[in-house]
């Protein structure tokens, strides 16, 4: 009996062993499972941390980034504009182009370069057999019957940097037998950023003298330039290689004065140190006689172009601009001769306050010129020394009676004293030309223009003359009324 009871105590306590055995072995592997759940949950949340983290990382670079870019736009706008020149504003980067804006072919930081392409193109007759031996004088200007190409020029300006801005105007042009000649009209840099209102140019560049000498032939009014600018200026105008320093003076109203210095050699100093046009023999003349070719001596040879304009508002309709030039300089008919040129000009303009597109509007220019020219002696060809003095005027008005179209009439006269070599000379005697036109713009772009003008002179009678003219405009170019 007591071994039994022994056997089944034994049973029971085994069994119990063995019930607490597994009940540990199930109590691990519910822990094991807790713990693979717990893993998997934590990784889970790894990997969303890690991804909402990469996220935050790419919006937050790409925020920095624009802000960056925004930042730089900013001060890149501002540097532009600080550096911009007043009459110059830097072109939008942002806007479209069209044919009015410039054609910006380089930028380095605050340099820019813009270019444009302007062509004018003559077509038309006259009763002179040559126009260009006495009627049109101007290099620009109609140079025979028929077609005449005389002004294809390509500008480019810019700024240099925060000091200067630079221009330069290659003009290409036809002679009678359409062979292409090409001249360097203007290369200049000018200052920006002068204290005390003071601007300073140098390089080759028009003489501030007047109103349409320092204009190049797509601002005229008309088809060719005036006889009193040819007979002081010559063909080409008063253009030369110098500087020139301008000053703003602080009056209520707008006043700026004006001085340049220039070499005044060669053709384009026409009046100045101009050896003139070799003769049959090869020698070279001007006004009949044979030239020095008088080399640079000191600062009393070159040639002084003093200058002093203003102008007034009349009214909030009206404008009166008025100035007054002057030019000085070395002759090379002789030693030590020299020439003086005296001018005023007047421009006056109507535009009512309801204008569309600036139309309509009423405008007059007039220019007066006088030149003392102190003539040497030439024994060879038979001149004695004498002083030629010549005078005149033109005066023109511009109707712009609807918008695209202006109508304009323009009177002309021209006289001088009497020299030996009148007879042979078509820069000098009596002369009228008057000459109205009609300019349609099909847009701000182009131009066509027909003018008559009639000429009546003492070398060339009464001779009759019609010309139509077309532009075309390639990029920024100054003064297209539209």
């Amino acid at each position: 009996m007591r071994f039994r009871t022994s056997i089944i105590s034994s049973f029971a306590l085994c069994a119990f062993v063995l019930a607490a055995h597994a009940q540990e072995t199930n109590e691990v592997e519910l822990l094991k499972q807790q713990l693979r759940q717990v893993l998997q949950v934590q990784e889970e949340q790894r990997q969303k941390i890690e991804a909402l983290t990469k996220q935050l990382d790419e919006m937050t670079k790409k925020q920095s980034a624009e802000a960056e870019r925004k930042k730089l736009e900013q001060q890149l706008a501002a540097e532009l504009q600080t550096n911009a020149p007043a009459s110059t504003p830097a072109p939008a980067t942002s806007a479209p182009w069209s044919p009015s804006q410039p054609m910006t072919v380089a930028r380095a930081g605050s340099a820019y370069m813009n270019i444009s392409f302007d062509t004018l193109m003559d077509v038309g007759g006259s009763t002179a057999h040559d126009p260009s031996a006495q009627l049109e004088l101007g290099d620009h200007d109609p140079i025979k019957r028929g077609f005449s190409l005389r002004n294809a020029e390509i500008a480019v300006d810019g700024a240099v940097d925060p000091y200067f801005k630079g221009f330069g105007n290659i003009v290409l042009k036809l002679d009678k037998n359409n062979e292409t000649e090409i001249e360097l009209e203007e290369a200049y840099l000018q200052t920006t950023s002068l204290p005390g209102n003071l601007q300073v140019k140098g390089g080759q560049f028009f003489a501030a003298f007047g109103r349409q000498n320092p204009q190049h032939p797509h601002q005229w009014a008309f088809v060719d330039d005036p006889l009193i600018l040819t007979r002081a200026f010559g063909p080409e105008g008063l253009r030369s290689v110098g500087a020139q320093a301008s000053w703003l003076v602080p009056t209520p109203f707008y006043t700026e004065a004006f001085l340049g210095v220039l070499d005044g050699q060669g053709g384009t100093a026409f009046s100045f140190r101009n050896p003139g046009q070799p003769d049959a023999l090869g020698v070279d003349r001007f006004h009949g006689r044979a030239t020095m070719d008088n080399i640079l001596r000191g600062p009393g040879d070159l040639v002084y172009v003093p200058r002093l304009a203003s102008s007034f508002d009349l009214t909030d309709q009206q404008t009166v601009v008025a100035g007054v030039s002057a030019a000085f300089g070395p002759n090379e008919t002789g030693t030590h001769k020299h020439t003086q040129v005296y001018g005023t000009d007047l421009y006056w303009k109507w535009k009512p306050a309801n204008a569309h597109e600036g139309f309509p509007f009423v405008s007059w220019q007039t220019e007066g010129l006088y030149e003392i020219f102190d003539a040497g002696a030439d024994a060879g060809a038979g001149l004695p020394a004498e002083t030629l003095r010549d005078w005149g005027f033109y005066s023109q008005v511009l109707w712009g009676f609807k918008p695209r179209w202006v109508a304009g009439l323009r009177g002309e006269w021209v006289d001088g004293n009497h020299g030996l070599f009148d007879s042979q000379d078509v820069f000098r005697g009596q002369r009228t030309r008057i000459s109205p036109d009609l300019t349609f713009y099909p847009s701000e772009f182009s131009k066509i223009r027909l003018q008559y003008n009639f000429d009546q002179g003492e070398f060339i009678g009464t001779q009759h003359s019609i010309w139509l003219q077309v532009e075309f405009l390639l990029g920024a170019h100054g003064a297209h009324k539209f």
